[in-house]
């Protein structure tokens, strides 16, 4: 089976998305602030690529890239030079990843939402050390192709 037959909800993520990331610390003060254009892309119906474009209002970019390779049983997983983690689908409107950030002692735990009509989405990130929640990412995002 495909990765678009076995994980439907992915495949409709699928497109250009333009949104703002908010990263909060644990007492809720707003930490950074950056703007976001995303591409998501399943390629050969066997694999994902999603390629994040940040921009700061100082002028700052930074562009990564985060190759997804499917597990079967519906599961993907990712390992970059910054990273590594997993995400699956939870039901036909939620996906839920863990992650690490290579070299710190940080568990990320996302939760991206997908609106019904598919042209909106929210994600929240939760930073954990030690069992710990440190800091909170927020992320609202609107599909613009």
């Amino acid at each position: 089976m495909g990765l678009r037959a076995e994980m439907p909800l992915l495949a409709r993520h699928e497109g250009e998305w333009e949104g703002e990331y908010r990263h909060l610390g644990a007492d809720g003060a707003l930490l950074d602030r950056h703007r976001v254009h995303m591409t998501c892309r399943i390629v050969d119906d066997a694999a994902y690529l999603q390629t994040n474009r940040y921009t700061w209002d100082d002028g700052r970019t930074e562009v990564h890239e985060f190759p997804g390779v499917h597990l079967g049983g519906g599961r993907c997983r990712f390992d970059t030079d910054r990273l590594e983690g997993e995400f699956r689908e939870v039901d036909d409107s939620a996906i839920y990843l863990t992650w690490r950030f290579k070299g710190r002692p940080l568990r990320l735990f996302e939760l991206i939402v997908l609106s019904d009509d598919g042209r909106t989405r929210s994600r929240v990130w939760q930073w954990l050390e030690d069992g710990v929640c440190v800091r909170r990412t927020l992320i609202d995002e609107r599909r613009v192709g």
